[in-house]
């Protein structure tokens, strides 16, 4: 079964009521007024009323100079040319090229009329207003997207507390049992929730910023250096009491992954462990060497994921 979405949906409704609108004010050439209202219906308010303004003034213009070219230079295939060379590049520069084509159409109108009056202007406007009319109407509803982005913000959530726990159990047993599904999943989730937040901002009109959409951009830089610590984790081999530390560091983190701000207090337990392990004896061989200076990475790091979290969302986790 295939399945029909809400904009379908508002297309298929606002095409008959467009349609039949400008049937019962006996309006010529009325299935010109469905179109608009196909092509003005778009996936958000904010670029349904970016496409609606277009269309709309490159109508006006396309009338206006069908009008003027048509009457001068007569209803010729000669005149048609010189008025779309014209307006097109017109059209471009006054940036409403997505509405060459519905445009585009009006100016045949005239040219199959062969005369221009008050009648005719009053019809063609009529139908502009009543196409556009109709899909700015249309685009009112649209579906709440505030439980699936919520639902995306408990996955990364349950994702980082895994992640993080598995660099922890690393860390500390040096065993290699996890599949790591939940980094790829987790760069998936982002990916996804950021674009239905930008889409959500799109579609009210006054709003320029979206609670949703910061916190996957903070995720998603989070992400970025969980990416980069993880070679560096699976790369301790050596056993030191440094690494014990930092895994229960690590867990204590994974416990605290929510929406609240508790980045200050993990800030200053790093550089107490900072501290502490700068105190301690320097390292004896080479590989505890390597070790130690792949764990310094590690917390140079995490102080990023930190630093992040009070810089992008001073107000939640």
């Amino acid at each position: 079964m295939f399945r029909i979405g809400y904009r379908t949906i508002k297309t298929a409704v606002g095409a008959g009521i467009a349609i039949g609108l400008a049937q019962v004010l006996n309006l010529d050439f009325y299935a010109s007024a469905a179109i608009l209202a196909i092509l003005c219906i778009s996936v958000t308010r904010k670029k349904s009323l970016e496409l609606s303004w277009e269309r709309f003034l490159a109508c006006i213009v396309g009338l206006a100079m069908g009008a003027l070219f048509f009457e001068v230079i007569g209803y010729n295939p000669i005149a048609l040319a010189i008025l779309l060379l014209l307006f097109i590049p017109l059209a471009v520069k006054l940036k409403t090229k997505e509405g060459i084509v519905t445009s585009s159409v009006i100016i045949l109108h005239l040219y199959t009329l062969e005369t221009v009056s008050v009648a005719i202007i009053l019809n063609e406007l009529l139908l502009i207003i009543i196409g556009i009319g109709v899909a700015l109407l249309m685009n009112l509803y649209m579906p709440s997207v505030e439980k699936d982005l919520h639902t995306y913000q408990e996955q990364i959530e349950a994702n980082f507390k895994t992640i993080l726990f598995e660099m922890s159990h690393y860390l500390r047993h040096e065993e290699k049992l996890w599949d790591g599904k939940e980094v790829t999943e987790t760069y998936t989730i982002i990916q996804t929730g950021k674009d239905i937040a930008l889409k959500n901002i799109e579609n009210h009109v006054v709003r320029f910023q979206d609670e949703y959409y910061h916190y996957f951009k903070m995720r998603e830089k989070q992400f970025e250096i969980i990416e980069r610590i993880l070679p560096f984790v699976s790369s301790v081999q050596e056993k030191v009491i440094q690494a014990d530390t930092l895994a229960d560091y690590f867990e204590e983190l994974s416990q605290a992954v929510t929406p609240k701000n508790r980045g200050p207090h993990f800030l200053v337990k790093l550089e107490e462990m900072r501290v502490d392990f700068r105190e301690m004896e320097l390292p004896k061989t080479r590989k505890e060497f390597e070790t130690r200076s792949a764990l310094r990475y590690i917390m140079h790091e995490l102080e990023q994921y930190l630093l992040i979290k009070q810089s992008l969302a001073p107000s939640q986790e």
